[in-house]
This record gives C-alpha cells, sequence and structure tokens, in this order.
C-alpha cells in the first residue's frame, strides 16, 4: 500500500532529518486492512532510526504528537483503529518545543 508520511515540529529528525516519506507498507499478516495501529509499528521498525522512545509511548503516539490522517485529526476518526487506505497522506507533528 503506497501512503505518504510526514514528520514535523522536529520529530524529522528521528528519520534522518527527512520530513516527507513515500513509503510502500505491506498488510500484516493475516490482515485484510491496514490500521494506525499496524502502521504506527511499521513506522517504528523501518523509519525511526533513533530515539523511538520521542515518538511513540507503548503502541500509540506520545502525548503531544499530533497526527493527521489526510488533514483530518486521527482523534475523529479512531486514533488507533483508523482505517488506512491506499494513497493516503499520514502526518506526524510534536506540539512540544524546547525553548
Amino acid at each position: 500500500m503506497q501512503l505518504t508520511l510526514e514528520f514535523g515540529g522536529g520529530l524529522e529528525l528521528l528519520c534522518q532529518s527527512v520530513k516527507i516519506h513515500k513509503v510502500d507498507v505491506d498488510m500484516p499478516d493475516g490482515e485484510k486492512k491496514l490500521t494506525m495501529r499496524n502502521l504506527l509499528s511499521w513506522v517504528r521498525t523501518n523509519l525511526i532510526k533513533e530515539r523511538p522512545e520521542m515518538f511513540m509511548k507503548g503502541d500509540t503516539v506520545r502525548p503531544g504528537v499530533l497526527v493527521l490522517i489526510n488533514d483530518c485529526d486521527w482523534e475523529l476518526s479512531g486514533q488507533l483503529d483508523s482505517p488506512i487506505e491506499e494513497k493516503d497522506v499520514v502526518v506526524f507533528i510534536s506540539t512540544l518545543h524546547g525553548g
């Protein structure tokens, strides 16, 4: 499944400073659809190169990370159970900044 993943607000530093990733994500074994839960696991394994604890806590994103699926807050579409479709754009933005 082809997706576009975007990282901002400092999260791109965890992915070798690359903000936009065009990726091809395989469906999980035995699954008929891809969910955000599956996608987050894939991101942790395949894209996050350092300090994954800055991106995820348990099986979800850390507090302070805004997640948008096709410009819609994932909280409106089911969070971890949100379905992901071919060519979706998923954006992760850290809202926490040092100063």
